[in-house]
């Protein structure tokens, strides 16, 4: 399948769009964030950041028992275009769960 076709899946589904919003938004989160934010258990967030993973979307770096994301540095320029434009016309779908990482006490940080 076409890489572009693989982003524009990615972007078509709500909780891999809001991860991709998040991390273009935040630049680097760990699983616990995404878990707060997105009010979804583990299993869930790791599966979906799985497949961004495999599409080559995001990195991921183990700290400790938990692992960080964040945007792949080696996308190409148009893909990192999208999702800050993206990010930038829809920053109310992100702000809500900006907020429920803020006011969480996030337990990878402890």
């Amino acid at each position: 399948m076409a890489v572009s076709l693989l982003f524009y899946k990615a972007l078509a589904e709500e909780t891999r769009l809001k991860s991709l919003l998040l991390l273009e938004s935040q630049g680097e989160l760990c699983v616990c964030d995404l878990m707060n934010a997105l009010a979804l258990s583990q299993p869930k967030v790791s599966r979906h950041l799985a497949e961004l993973r495999k599409q080559a979307l995001v990195v991921g770096e183990r700290r400790g028992k938990w692992m960080y994301y964040r945007i792949n540095p080696d996308l190409p320029s148009w893909m990192k275009q999208v999702l800050s434009i993206t990010l930038e016309s829809n920053r109310e779908l992100i702000a809500p769960l900006l907020v429920a990482i803020g006011a969480e006490s996030s337990s990878c940080r402890t």
